[in-house]
């Protein structure tokens, strides 16, 4: 399965979340049903993943957390705010450097339609 692929099923099953909860919910319930529905339609995931950075040669284990990372290849950062800011982006961006992964979605379920909450970020 290709990145367009993966990212088309991620997106189809959080629209299908946010259909049924609608916006207005705390961040880490729409977590735990994203990923209900990834795993439904059979796609591997990884929730709350540690990434560690390395500071003055120490491992600094628990720094960030990614939210949730799909088929080992892409970065759902999920929020429930009012509206995606700039360091909203800059989090999903450093996630993907820091991690090495090129492909990312910021997801925010606290707007009336979901496809105007979704952005898609590439390095």
């Amino acid at each position: 399965m290709n990145k367009n692929e993966i990212t088309s099923k991620i997106i189809g099953a959080a629209i299908e979340v946010h259909k049924s909860l609608g916006p207005g919910l705390l961040e880490r319930t729409y977590e735990e049903c994203l990923c209900i529905e990834l795993e439904e339609n059979g796609l591997n995931y990884e929730k709350q993943l540690l990434l560690p950075i390395r500071y003055k040669n120490r491992e600094l284990k628990d720094a960030y957390r990614i939210d949730v990372l799909v088929e080992k290849e892409v970065i759902v950062e999920l929020k429930s705010v009012e509206k995606i800011l700039n360091i909203h982006k800059a989090q999903l961006l450093t996630y993907m450097k820091l991690s090495n992964k090129k492909l990312g979605l910021l997801m925010n379920f606290n707007v009336d339609l979901l496809k105007n909450g979704i952005k898609r970020l590439i390095l």
